[in-house]
């Protein structure tokens, strides 16, 4: 494989990467998206949704 075909492969990964991050953190509304890194490249994204109950079940009279 030549040069500028190495380099047309690592952007095609790259810019895949990229989508994939992009994609990970447009899902969310709450949560994390966390970025393993090896070797100063991405190995790993992992991706942990919170699910938010705020006012879903009001406490009623004057609690404990």
């Amino acid at each position: 494989m030549t040069a500028p075909q190495q380099q047309f492969q690592k952007n095609i990964v790259n810019d895949a990467i990229l989508k994939e991050i992009s994609d990970a953190i447009h899902r969310l509304a709450f949560g994390t998206v966390t970025i393993k890194i090896n070797q100063s490249k991405i190995v790993q994204i992992e991706v942990a949704e919170s699910k938010r109950f705020d006012n879903v079940w009001p406490l009623e009279g004057s609690g404990i």
